[in-house]
């Protein structure tokens, strides 16, 4: 990839959006910096290599790509089952999905870094009172107050402290019984008893169940107990903050080559990804896989020149193309984008948000997203893909393992009148674990309708 004249400080000679410009202590926010950039990274090279090995084989048709988390982390709701839940509920789909597709899934967390979200307004206005727009814990206070609103550079390092405590989880998790594929079985058995879709979810859930069976026939133990499969759970976060980016980026020294360590996986949002602005100038540096958000604004030509400046050596696994469109823009928009990435030649994952193109607000004010809209995105970007002879590379979910109420529709359905009783997101809504789990039925159903003859053959 191109590096001519880059360093992690590059992109502080491009022009940059939605980044705060109003620490009213410059000197601090320098000196705190200073100080991320001499803590330990978050994670490490090598992991981060293992993780564009496996995009590779995503990129390849061999592998799908599950990518969800949290909208926003929170300092105020990190706990550790709220971090157990939402890993449960990863690999729970992941499950779901590798028998449906007949190849493995990838996993990817927005988690342990995703702090940070653009605004649309740097201010907001209640009852004739302005303050700045709340970005995130790692900048300011969502509540609505002049000191919480005030960009406070010490953020920066409780967020550092707080990704560090979720990877520590993460791993610890990752390693132990906890990733049994059994319980993770029974786990699903649970969500299928209650649902109207039980009997057709049992049997994709019992042939799963026979197929651990036969494994576990194969490799028999003394107790009968299978011995902890350890799984790898990457992380990754929208690369909106590049002052924290900067920091957290260290030099392999067996290399030479940058790594951002803050994630395993970086993106670039939908609002940031101007060819000549300093969000693109710092990722073409790193060496980390990354993403780009693609909406319905973008056009071919662009689409390729972002690729030019990302992956011009089309190398595999580095660069995963995100559309979010919203339901009734995708058939349109997506199209034309997958046509020119196969002519082009060079390997691109191309995966779906089907987030933020579906949100509205309610009636009673709340911000919202409607489950069918959600699945009606994700069913045409696998029928776009089916015809234009483009892997359908994975899913890019806002959601939590938590029995959230933030998000219309579901088996259980969430209501209007639902919203205000458990809707705790810090800025867009998600899907709570019924309606992911849902989703990755639903997806696997449709993956297995549409398997590639490459897919088939494997």
């Amino acid at each position: 990839m191109t590096t001519r004249t880059w360093t992690p400080r590059t992109w502080r000679e491009k022009p940059v959006k939605y980044m705060p410009e109003d620490y009213p202590d410059r000197r601090a926010l320098t000196r705190t910096e200073e100080e991320l950039a001499r803590l330990p990274p978050l994670v490490l090279p090598a992991e981060t290599r293992r993780l564009s090995t496996a995009l590779a084989q995503v990129a390849d048709g061999r592998a799908f790509l599950l990518q969800g988390g949290d909208c926003a982390e929170s300092f105020k709701e990190f706990t550790t089952d709220n971090v157990r839940d939402t890993f449960r509920l990863i690999l729970q789909m992941a499950v779901v999905l590798t028998f449906a597709g007949g190849r493995p899934v990838v996993k990817v967390g927005r988690i342990a870094g995703q702090f940070a979200k653009p605004r649309t307004s740097p201010t907001e206005t209640v009852d004739g009172v302005t303050l700045p727009a709340y970005r995130g814990d790692i900048i300011n206070g969502m509540d609505f107050d002049a000191t919480e609103r005030t960009p406070d550079p010490r953020r920066l390092l409780r967020a550092y402290h707080q990704s560090s405590a979720t990877l520590n989880l993460l791993r610890a998790y990752s390693q132990s019984g906890y990733t049994d594929l059994t319980n993770l079985h029974r786990w699903t058995l649970d969500f299928i008893a209650g649902t109207p879709q039980g009997d057709q979810y049992r049997k994709l859930a019992d042939s799963i169940f026979e197929s651990l069976c036969f494994l576990s026939a194969l490799h028999p133990t003394p107790d009968h107990a299978s011995p902890p499969m350890p799984v790898d759970l990457f992380t990754s976060h929208e690369a909106l903050l590049l002052n924290y980016e900067e920091a957290m980026t260290r030099q392999e020294p067996s290399t030479g080559h940058w790594y951002d360590a803050s994630a395993h996986m970086l993106w670039i949002g939908e609002r940031t990804r101007q060819p000549e602005g300093g969000h693109l100038e710092f990722m073409r540096g790193v060496r980390n896989p990354i993403g780009i958000k693609c909406g319905p604004t973008l056009e071919p030509d662009e689409l390729l020149r972002l690729v030019d400046l990302l992956n011009p050596e089309g190398i595999p696994g580095r660069l995963t193309l995100i559309g979010r469109f919203g339901s009734d823009k995708v058939a349109e928009c997506l199209p034309g984008l997958m046509a020119a990435t196969r002519r082009d030649g060079r390997s691109v994952i191309w995966s779906i948000d089907p987030m933020h193109g579906n949100t509205h607000k309610a009636s009673n004010g709340y911000k919202t997203r409607a489950f069918d809209r959600i699945l009606s995105e994700v069913k045409s970007f696998l029928d776009v893909a089916a015809s234009e002879g483009v892997h359908a590379g994975g899913l890019h979910l806002e959601m939590t393992g938590q029995n959230v109420t933030e998000c219309l529709g579901g088996h259980f359905p969430v209501t209007e009148d639902d919203l205000s009783s458990r809707y705790h997101t810090h800025c867009d809504p998600r899907l709570n674990a019924d309606q992911a789990l849902q989703l990755s039925f639903m997806v696997s159903e449709k993956l297995r309708a549409t398997k590639t003859p490459r897919a088939q053959a494997a």
